[in-house]
């Protein structure tokens, strides 16, 4: 049975902390759901988790947009369930992370 795990709340409230230690634990992977961690050269304000933080754990959909290119929840969708096959596939744990709740319903 493949399992989705999803860890949502507001700014600041230790959902990357959260999630690295569950992924730590279960052998999961995090795919970001967070409306502006998506995009490249947003790194002031978005709290996108620095290598040191992911503490090598695999972390997807963070800084692969540019910020003038357009982008809808579609493509997130799409992306996002990229993902999660990918990481089932490879019999890892995908963990949905972040604060977008349009994001994270739109994959549910």
């Amino acid at each position: 049975m493949s399992m989705l795990h999803i860890i949502a709340g507001p700014t600041a409230s230790g959902k990357t902390a959260a999630a690295i230690s569950l992924a730590k634990r279960i052998g999961g992977e995090i795919i970001s759901a967070d409306s502006m961690q998506i995009y490249k050269y947003m790194d002031i304000g978005t709290a996108k988790p620095t290598l040191c933080e992911m503490n090598d754990i695999a972390h997807h959909l963070i800084s692969i947009v540019l910020p003038n290119d357009p982008f809808s929840v579609a493509n997130y969708v799409k992306m996002a369930d990229a993902a999660i096959q990918d990481i089932l596939a490879r019999g890892k744990v995908p963990i949905l992370a972040g604060g977008t709740g349009f994001y994270i319903n739109a994959v549910l």
